[in-house]
């Protein structure tokens, strides 16, 4: 029997113009399956028109445009003939979708046609963020197309098991598996932790420092975050806030909290320097699937006080490595605070727990479990005499 590379074509609508949490678990992805895999990988996604031509290599440019009030993101407009004719090119084994917009339907719809398996990954709860932006009328018709689409799929990862819980019903069950997200625990360590860089940001060293780390966006639970913060100081609390990241609502936020310090977007060392160097993590969102920024400010050594949602759930161990807090309640978050800032030894205490804990997501385990469904889905739509392929996961 022959034995020939994994073919993935991946459709996604965003791969590397906009980082995120998702863009970043996919880059992860691809450079396991290229890499100890040997697979080939061919990306379908929209891409910025100010990207050269090294950025979107190996990666097909989609049409789209950008999202109102939102140009940071874009929005694919579908699959042109020559995409079409590029993915038959390519003639891949299996299709996996990131992304349920118009560019994952059709991608889904040409699977079928070419008779392949598809295997989507759910990144972010899309039908939360309507509310935020005045349209919760709408969340009903969201989640009623979303749970079409992951029906008509062979599989679906999910970042947890209570998301598994939830969506393993109707034509679902037996059909989703987890797929967690890790952290470089040699980047993101407490060892990174940099007095000198507080200096140079007007921090003393005895300062307790509050961080938002992510997407400077309101459905990031920036009002939130905001009033808990003002609770805070209304109660005479002495400390720092941090905001590490860009977005949109940046100048909101500036104008919601003047005292706030705000270093913009960073990545690789100089973002794991931000984060290790200060000292409580306080993270609102009620809209994340997973939440990759938890993790990375638990990897730092921080005591992280989260929404008690299934995702923060799926990290933290209530009051072992981290607090969790009513997800909407100004008042709790602020309480919770409150006693990590009188109290350096808990907070250092939980921050040691977290990092502990945080060793137990390492990437190339949790990147082998997708390869692992990749065969299934292959056994499952053309038997078992489908696993030809050559992995080395």
């Amino acid at each position: 029997m022959v034995r020939e590379p994994l073919r993935i074509a991946l459709f996604t609508g965003n791969f590397n113009y906009t980082r995120d949490g998702a863009t970043q678990t996919l880059n992860r992805l691809v450079d396991h399956l290229r890499g100890p895999v040997g697979a080939e990988v061919r990306v379908y996604s929209p891409t910025s028109p100010d990207q050269t031509a090294e950025e979107i290599n190996d990666l097909v440019s989609i049409p789209s445009v950008s999202l109102p009030g939102r140009p940071e993101y874009r929005f694919a407009l579908g699959l042109t003939s020559a995409a079409r004719q590029d993915v038959t090119s390519f003639a891949p084994h299996l299709f996996h979708l990131s992304t349920p917009d118009l560019l994952g339907f059709q991608a889904q719809r040409l699977a079928r046609a070419m008779q392949l398996p598809v295997v989507a990954s759910l990144h972010t709860r899309f039908e939360t963020y309507f509310a935020y932006y005045g349209l919760g009328w709408i969340e009903p018709l969201v989640e009623q197309t979303l749970r079409g689409f992951y029906q008509r799929c062979d599989y679906v990862l999910v970042p947890h098991a209570a998301m598994a819980e939830e969506m393993a019903v109707d034509e679902l069950t037996g059909r989703v598996r987890i797929w967690g997200r890790g952290v470089d625990g040699d980047m993101f360590s407490p060892a990174r932790r940099d007095l000198a860089w507080r200096s140079a940001m007007g921090i003393a060293d005895d300062e307790a420092v509050i961080l938002f780390l992510g997407r400077v966006v309101i459905e990031k639970g920036l009002a939130v975050f905001a009033d808990a913060i003002d609770r805070l100081r209304a109660a005479g609390m002495k400390f720092r806030v941090l905001v590490v990241g860009d977005g949109p609502a940046r100048p909101w936020l500036a104008q919601r909290l003047p005292d706030a310090l705000f270093t913009g977007f960073l990545t690789g060392p100089e973002l794991a320097t931000a984060v290790a160097s200060t000292d409580i993590f306080f993270n609102p969102s009620a809209t994340e699937a997973f939440g990759n920024v938890t993790l990375e400010a638990m990897a730092c050594g921080l005591a992280v006080v989260c929404a008690d949602l299934a995702n923060s759930r799926a990290m933290v161990t209530q009051g072992v490595t981290g607090l969790l807090c009513s997800p909407s309640d100004p008042a709790d978050y602020a309480q919770a605070i409150a006693g990590l800032i009188i109290d350096p030894a808990g907070r250092a205490a939980l921050g040691t727990s977290a990092r502990i804990a945080s060793a137990g997501h390492a990437w190339p385990a949790i990147l082998g479990h997708v390869v692992s469904v990749y065969e299934e889905a292959l056994a499952l739509r053309r038997g078992p005499d489908a696993r030809t392929f050559k992995a080395a996961s």
